[in-house]
């Protein structure tokens, strides 16, 4: 992606390691002091796969490659809860 406009992201469609379908980018968290994005911002994703539908975040690490979908290099194995135990 290298220096394109993160607003390029927008709409496109977000898919898990295994091939599933996670939802399409709603927005990005730019950390402003850096300039670099640090998330993508994804709405009503998959019940299955997020309890609720809650809108994520996922973290740019996450991300193998951007072409004409985001593909992601790892995704939590069992479903994300909604309220998150922290210990």
């Amino acid at each position: 992606m290298g220096e394109s406009a993160s607003s390029e992201l927008r709409g496109m469609p977000v898919i898990l390691p295994d091939g599933r379908y996670l939802g399409n980018v709603h927005d990005t968290v730019v950390d402003v002091d850096l300039w670099s994005c640090t998330h993508i911002f994804v709405m009503n994703p998959p019940e299955n796969l997020v309890e609720d539908r809650v809108h994520i975040a996922i973290p740019w690490r996450w991300i193998r490659a951007i072409e004409d979908v985001v593909l992601l290099r790892w995704f939590p194995p069992t479903q994300i809860p909604k309220n998150p135990v922290n210990p």
